[in-house]
């Protein structure tokens, strides 16, 4: 196993090693925003859903731990317009990382094909040196497709990490706006 990746080490060209050492940096990086945005947004809806709960079992407003709660503190005047800019606090604050995936899931295929295009040319460069056969070609090849395979890899988890974490903020905003509807129609049968 150590014989064949330093003999990989060995045959790849630098650029290819570069861009398998920027996909393990994006895929590094789009695990740390996945889990830590994960774990944010599950402790936020959880903390959301528990005040709407409590406001659909009676309660006169959105809990303290609510994030409609600042924004009701800075007004004497509970009205729509406080209500959406809380919405529209919440819904950035909700989506932050999920550009970074995007970016990753859309971009990370480009960049592992580009590894294995310098590697490909890189091993017909060296067939026209040499009295190429067959066996060169494959190994070439063979070598040069792990870009791309590293490249779709990194894609995958992006995009479907992305897929989770705006799952995961649409849950959010829609107990907040909840939450917003229930005020509003409390404050106008008053």
């Amino acid at each position: 196993m150590t014989h064949d990746l330093i003999d990989f080490y060995l045959k790849s060209h630098p650029i290819t090693l570069g861009v398998l050492v920027i996909l393990s940096l994006y895929f590094i990086t789009l695990n740390w925003v996945f889990i830590y945005r994960f774990l944010f947004l599950n402790s936020w809806l959880e903390r959301e859903n528990r005040s709407l709960e409590s406001m659909l079992m009676g309660a006169s407003s959105v809990s303290e731990q609510s994030y409609l709660s600042h924004f009701l503190k800075s007004s004497s005047n509970i009205n729509k317009e406080i209500l959406d800019l809380g919405m529209l606090a919440a819904t950035k604050e909700a989506t932050k990382g999920l550009s970074i995936l995007s970016v990753f899931s859309s971009t990370t295929p480009f960049i592992g094909l580009f590894g294995t295009v310098v590697s490909i040319l890189d091993t017909f460069s060296h067939i026209g040196q040499t009295s190429g056969s067959m066996s060169i070609i494959s190994s070439g090849v063979s070598d040069a497709l792990v870009a791309t395979a590293a490249g779709i890899f990194v894609a995958i988890f992006a995009y479907t990490f992305h897929q989770i974490l705006k799952r995961k903020s649409f849950e959010v905003i829609g107990f907040l706006q909840m939450q917003s509807d229930a005020i509003l129609a409390r404050k106008s049968n008053i």
